[in-house]
Parts: structure tokens; C-alpha cells; sequence
């Protein structure tokens, strides 16, 4: 019993990893983080250096609230410096560094979308107007039928009428003749 509930879970952990939609994902995974490694080196080594200038050579990175300072103390044994209490800082370059991070990725994903909004727009409004265009045709279509029925039983109309007119023609030649052949019994 318990092979044939792992053979089901492994089946159907295999039939979500193969679908086409988790496959998507993982390549936008992929691709999103690749371009957050664009956008971070952008921000570092073009954007700061910029803003750098404008705050007369500070870099970002550096920029910070120390609440604790760093205490070091001369090793006897080493005689080096060694850090006894690191230093507690609240980091304003680095956040301000992530926040236009985000901004720009935000900036990117709002374009590809609106992109795509658009471009899902075109295509349906091409397809209105083909329905539209195909609802047309076969309105003009049924009209030309309608056309053509209505012309059709005119002309029956017609030709009845030809043919009640010839029949009442010939009903009155019968009675004529009919009054010729009593007039010519009585005489």
C-alpha cells in the first residue's frame, strides 16, 4: 500500500513539474533574477557614481547611522587589532541603493506589461472587428438570400397571376361560346 501512494506521489509531483506553466515559470525565475543582476550592477556602477557627484563624492555604501560603534583592541599575542564588538549601523545608502533597485525593476515589469496589455488589446479589437466583418457578410449574405426568395416568389406571384388571368380569359371564351352555341341551338 505505501509503494503504490509514493508511485501516485511521485506521478503526480512528475506531471506538476512537466507542465508547461510551472516550466514558464521557473524560465521567468531564471531570466528575473539574471536581470536582477543587470539592474543591481546598473544602480552600483552607474547610478551611484552619478549621485555620487551630485553629493560631492559620497558613495552610497558608505552612507549610514552608526548606533554602535566598531571597538577593537591590540591582540598581546598577535599584536594585530582584532574586533571585539562589531559595529551596529542602520545601512541608508544600501536601502536606498535596493529601493531604486525596485523602482527600476518595477519601471521594466510595468513596461513589458503595459506592452502586452497593448499588444492583447490590438489582437482582440483585430478580432472584433473580424466578427464584426463576418457578422456583416452574413447579413449581407442572408439579405441577398432574402433578396433573391422574395424576387423568386414575386415572379411565381406573377406567373400565377398570368395563369389565373389566362384562365379567367379562357372561361370567358367558353361562356361566349357556350351563349354562340345556345343562340344558334334556338334558332
Amino acid at each position: 500500500m505505501a509503494n503504490k501512494k509514493k508511485s501516485s506521489f511521485m506521478t503526480d509531483f512528475k506531471n506538476f513539474i512537466t507542465r508547461g506553466n510551472v516550466l514558464d515559470m521557473a524560465v521567468g525565475v531564471i531570466i528575473g533574477a539574471a536581470f536582477g543582476a543587470i539592474v543591481t550592477g546598473l544602480v552600483n556602477y552607474v547610478l551611484n557614481p552619478i549621485i555620487g557627484l551630485f553629493t560631492g563624492g559620497v558613495d552610497l555604501d558608505n552612507v549610514k547611522t552608526i548606533l554602535v560603534p566598531e571597538v577593537s583592541e591590540l591582540d598581546a599575542v598577535t599584536g594585530e587589532m582584532v574586533v571585539t564588538q562589531k559595529e551596529v549601523a542602520i545601512m541608508w545608502g544600501l536601502w536606498i541603493q535596493t529601493i531604486i533597485n525596485f523602482i527600476i525593476v518595477a519601471l521594466c515589469i510595468f513596461i513589458i506589461v503595459r506592452a502586452v496589455t497593448k499588444l492583447r488589446e490590438r489582437l482582440e479589437a483585430k478580432k472584433t472587428e473580424a466578427a464584426r466583418i463576418a457578422a456583416e457578410a452574413e447579413a449581407a449574405k442572408a439579405a441577398e438570400e432574402k433578396a433573391a426568395a422574395d424576387a423568386a416568389a414575386a415572379e411565381a406571384a406573377a406567373a400565377a397571376a398570368e395563369r389565373q388571368k389566362q384562365l379567367e380569359d379562357s372561361i370567358l371564351r367558353q361562356e361566349k361560346l357556350l351563349e354562340a352555341i345556345c343562340e344558334s341551338v334556338k334558332k
